[in-house]
């Protein structure tokens, strides 16, 4: 397929579905995106160039793909529905640099395929996806729970959660998942897209987000890490409630672990009476590694 053809374009996309009898599939959350502009400003997004590897996740038809193949050096397209290989065999036929792989992005081992699916693996290694709404999150915490050091992460979600990642504290929208991803990247609103570019049109807009690797590092760290999600997720569990409700929830409500828990909160002046939105990355590390230290957690 020539560079010409734009495969994301509407009227292409409806003659490529209707060709192969293809019809968007609810259980994947296949929407598709059928605005070569727009995937034009997500590999500009993605400052995607010839000296980088990309992995796109859930390439679709592969609209996005043409655009990476025409801007990365490699590109690894990781497809979990079977039925869309044979299109992507075709639609992607002229690009050499495109290799697609039928797997589900969750149960791979990211690098183990990094170093045998690209020619190069020492490149920059630059994630770039249009994730199904009904799994971002998962996706997003397999990505940052590997250990691959990603370049970049640039990735369209549902406009609702793109506000969660970059919420404030304070905010409503400010939560588990924000803290997860303020504690390794940083994370950027590029750009909306609206929910009329899509084939087949979902309920909601659509938002650009990209993640770069934290430019300030942590001041103080938490003496696991895995400890401090599992603490703040336990922390968020009842927004509604005070820190000090959650607290209880999460380590004990023993009348000896609540004195211990009030002198951890008073040292590192914390109110118990805050709610945990209230409270930023840098304090939920304080108040884990205070918690320790009183054999708390």
């Amino acid at each position: 397929m020539s560079e010409s053809t734009q495969i994301g374009s509407r009227k292409t996309t409806r003659s490529i579905l209707n060709e192969y009898g293809f019809h968007a599939k609810k259980g994947f959350g296949q929407n598709f995106l059928t605005d070569p502009a727009i995937l034009q400003r997500i590999v500009e997004a993605a400052a995607v160039t010839s000296a980088d590897n990309v992995i796109e996740i859930g390439p679709g038809i592969g609209a996005l793909t043409e655009k990476l193949a025409q801007a990365a050096g490699q590109v690894v397209a990781v497809e979990i529905d079977q039925d869309l290989i044979p299109v992507l065999e075709k639609t992607l036929a002229s690009y050499d640099n495109v290799t697609v792989i039928n797997q589900d992005i969750l149960k791979a081992n990211l690098p183990e395929l990094i170093q045998q699916r690209f020619t190069d693996p020492t490149k920059p290694i630059k994630v770039v996806a249009n994730l199904p709404y009904y799994i971002t999150s998962p996706i997003l915490m397999n990505l940052l729970a590997s250990p691959v050091e990603w370049s970049s992460i640039t990735v369209m979600m549902q406009k609702e959660v793109a506000q969660r990642l970059t919420a404030k504290p304070g905010t409503k929208q400010y939560g588990a998942l924000t803290l997860a991803i303020e504690y390794q990247m940083d994370a950027e609103v590029a750009f909306n897209v609206s929910r009329h570019s899509f084939i087949p049109a979902p309920n909601v807009d659509s938002a650009i987000v990209v993640l770069k690797q934290r430019q300030q590092p942590l001041t103080t760290k938490p003496f696991d890490k895995q400890k401090l999600m599992g603490f703040i997720r336990g922390c968020f569990a009842h927004r509604r409630k005070s820190l000090w409700n959650n607290l209880q929830t999460v380590i004990g409500k023993d009348e000896n672990i609540k004195a211990k828990m009030t002198k951890v909160l008073e040292k590192i002046e914390i109110s118990p009476q805050l709610r945990p939105e209230k409270l930023t990355l840098a304090q939920f590390i304080n108040l884990l590694n205070a918690l320790h230290q009183e054999k708390l957690i």
